[in-house]
């Protein structure tokens, strides 16, 4: 008896000498806060609330009315509780589709909308956050931003099974939100061509293309969007130049602002809002110096 005393106290005696080296307990989210960011610690991963989330409106928004208007009501049919889907946003960088998803929560963030960001090294937590999430009352986004797969990346079929493709139902109150510039996620390569086959007048893709498609087609709703032109691209550097307490936008100052574009190799929304900044600074900075 003395013996199996002795052997229960050492025994408790490791446990506790192991207990050390294992990582905390995860703390319990702030669900107070409209978002969050999954992140890891010492192997555990845990939301974090982001205490100034970035405000966006939906009217400061501009050149992409058919995808804001699309992106909203299917937003608005899952803030009331009713069907939607999960969202696929591609295109030109620069063009308003990270921005846009902000511009929602901002919307409906007082009808219970809620947002959690996840890089894609975190993906494969997927199945974890959205346990986590599927008790709450809110509505959550599930927000991947600008990306991308190679086809070894653990995170390609966490997202998979999360969309659509486990034997677990999906849950009601999570939907997937994730921007990209490549349409399919993946990269494609010229060798992929030689697997196409024919059958009759029929071509089939081959089986990595299919498999390449199979994960962006699990998204039901894709919005496309596309460089800006150069009177689209104009009329957003005015909107910003207002923004920053300029109303009447020149000869010159739209000179400069093409000029900007030029030196970036892009016209967007996002060039637009770094020449108002440079626009703006530099003169209050001349301003300043004035004697």
């Amino acid at each position: 008896m003395a013996d199996l005393e002795q052997l229960i106290t050492r025994a408790e005696a490791v446990l506790a000498r192991l207990e050390s080296f294992l990582p905390p307990p995860a703390p319990e989210p702030d669900w107070n806060a409209i978002a969050w960011r999954w992140q890891t610690l010492s192997g555990r991963g845990h939301l974090v609330a982001v205490e100034y989330p970035h405000h966006i409106s939906l009217d400061d928004i501009r050149n992409v009315d058919e995808q804001k208007a699309e992106i909203v009501r299917n937003t608005e049919q899952f803030v009331h509780g009713h069907p939607a889907n999960n969202v696929l946003l591609t295109g030109a960088r620069g063009t308003g589709k990270s921005s846009l998803v902000k511009a929602v929560l901002s919307a409906f963030a007082d009808q219970g909308l809620r947002l959690v960001e996840v890089d894609k090294q975190d993906l494969v937590a997927l199945p974890e956050i959205v346990a986590l999430l599927r008790e709450r009352k809110e509505r959550f986004i599930v927000f991947c931003d600008d990306l991308s797969f190679e086809s070894s990346d653990p995170g390609y079929k966490a997202l998979k099974v999360v969309l659509d493709g486990s034997i677990a139902a999906t849950s009601d109150n999570v939907v997937v939100y994730a921007t990209s510039n490549r349409r399919h996620l993946m990269p494609e390569y010229m060798s992929e061509n030689l697997e196409v086959t024919r059958h009759g007048d029929e071509i089939r893709p081959g089986d990595t293309t299919e498999e390449k498609v199979s994960l962006s087609e699990r998204f039901g709703l894709w919005l496309s969007f596309y460089p800006f032109s150069q009177d689209e691209y104009l009329a957003v550097v005015a909107q910003w130049l207002k923004h920053y307490g300029i109303e009447r936008v020149d000869e010159e100052t739209r000179s400069a602002a093409l000029l900007f574009s030029h030196t970036r190799g892009a016209r967007s929304g996002r060039v637009a809002y770094q020449f108002a900044r440079d626009y703006v600074g530099r003169q209050a900075l001349a301003g300043a110096r004035r004697p």
